[in-house]
């Protein structure tokens, strides 16, 4: 029996594959660790895979003692990123793309095939051993794709707890902004409440008009819708953050009564840009993306005509005849399908990583450009309304409680200049909330896809706003 002829190309890819097969393992962590050093790196934070149930109290004993006291924007990150179960469910993607490249690694299982014949009283058993050839001689390749899988899984998974951590940085300022706006509604709410009353009084005594009256009452009818509708925004942007840090107990959450003050200068990023090229992992993510359907296209073109290909030992026996060995390969004739649209499809899906590519980085240099400018301006506004509307604002009611000490305005006057003077904080609260959400877009834009910030609805201050009329 002559032996099947193997060329030397075949020896070397398949001395390869032997090799790369015998040596592939599944690591003990999974490649979780580049994952946690990225989240050291990029946030200062760690970042858990809870498969151990060993692991648990552990953690949530640290989340505990978070929870003990008032919560900060680093606290309220921490406990998302050890807490999530969206993020922990998304960690297992990475067991499930690491066991797609160990197992593209190893070598195909053989088929064994049994068959008994009968022919009078001759009996002929015929066993046969098959290996998928195609499979072997294309498995350096596969494994390298599913490799470059496996790290795209990886970054998309570091992209995933940046985006989580901005996200929870974004609801935390919202729901510490709609605790503060709340009580100084309510401040309102109480001014509008003490000009109603003395309205009522004043209009039994007949010292007031029915039409003044009914401003002061109309006044504090919505002054009290504000204080319901900041009520709403307080409880949903509060239960918001309670879902992205993965709280059971709701009543485990203390907020601070007020946003942090506003830095004292911003630090120059002369380089946004090319900083945003460099690091972002959305870029990165694409590349590799790229890279994976490219190595997809080489393989694609190689296996064109060739789609099953398999080789098989041989072994016959008989009661009655000497055993017959050999061995056979089967193949599938390329007659109808001559694979033309499995490279067609390779080729497109390539050529539409390659524009998504180029779509990101047009898209990252714009993002980061908006980020900058919005954050710059936010802060300009903010330091504007702290430094210069809200003390000008106190010192006119400074001025207009002198005046009224004097009898020289009444008490509707001093009421509304308090009403003025409670929108203008409300104003400043908002522009200091807004100034905090553009820097955690500035973060995000600058490490990863940034997540446009839509500010929680705020309650309209007309009732504030009005001063005269008395």
């Amino acid at each position: 029996m002559r032996p099947f002829p193997c060329p030397p190309r075949c020896l070397a890819v398949l001395t390869a594959a032997l090799l790369l097969g015998g040596c592939a393992s599944l690591s003990p962590d999974g490649g979780f660790e580049a994952i946690q050093s990225a989240a050291r790196s990029h946030l200062q934070k760690d970042v858990v895979w809870s498969r151990d149930e060993a692991a648990h109290p552990h953690i949530q004993s640290r989340i505990d003692a978070l929870l003990a006291q008032p919560l900060s924007a680093d606290a309220a990150v921490q406990i998302a990123l050890l807490n999530n179960p969206g993020l922990q469910a998304a960690f297992n993607t990475l067991g499930i793309a690491e066991a797609d490249w160990v197992a593209a690694q190893r070598l195909p299982n053989p088929g064994i095939s049994i068959g008994r014949l009968t022919r009078g009283s001759e009996v002929e058993w015929e066993r046969s051993l098959h290996l998928n050839l195609a499979r072997l001689l294309t498995l350096p390749l596969r494994a390298g794709i599913e490799q470059r899988l496996y790290e795209q899984t990886r970054h998309m998974l570091v992209l995933d707890v940046l985006r989580l951590a901005a996200d929870t940085r974004r609801a935390y300022y919202a729901a510490v902004a709609a605790v503060q706006a709340a009580q100084y509604r309510q401040q309102a709410l109480d001014a509008a409440g003490a000009g109603a009353e003395l309205a009522r009084r004043m209009a039994q005594v007949g010292n007031w008009s029915r039409l003044k009256q009914a401003r002061e009452q109309s006044f504090y009818a919505d002054a009290a819708l504000e204080v319901a509708r900041s009520e709403q925004v307080r409880l949903q942007t509060r239960e918001r953050l309670i879902r992205l840090m993965g709280l059971a107990n709701a009543d485990a959450l203390q907020l601070p009564p007020r946003l942090p003050d506003l830095p004292a200068a911003l630090p120059a990023l002369p380089d946004v840009e090319q900083q945003a090229m460099a690091s972002r992992l959305d870029l990165q993510m694409t590349r590799l993306q790229a890279e994976a359907l490219a190595k997809n296209l080489g393989l694609t073109r190689r296996t064109r005509f060739v789609n099953v290909l398999e080789l098989g030992v041989v072994n016959n026996g008989s009661n009655e005849e000497p055993q017959q060995r050999g061995y056979e390969i089967s193949f599938e004739l390329p007659l109808f399908d001559w694979g033309q649209t499995r490279v067609a499809a390779a080729e497109s899906r390539y050529r539409q990583a390659l524009e998504r590519a180029r779509e990101s980085a047009v898209n990252a240099r714009s993002e980061v450009r908006e980020a900058y400018a919005m954050q710059h301006s936010q802060y300009a506004v903010a330091r504007h309304l702290r430094d210069e509307v809200v003390p000008l604002k106190k010192r006119i009611s400074d001025e207009n409680l002198l005046r009224y000490n004097g009898m020289l305005i009444g008490v509707f006057e001093l009421l509304a200049d308090a009403r003025s003077q409670i929108a203008t904080v409300n104003a400043a609260i908002d522009a200091q909330r807004d100034f905090w959400l553009a820097e955690a877009d500035l973060r995000m834009a600058l490490l990863g896809t940034p997540g446009k910030t839509v500010a929680p609805t705020s309650v309209s201050s007309a009732p504030a706003a009005a001063t005269g009329g008395h």
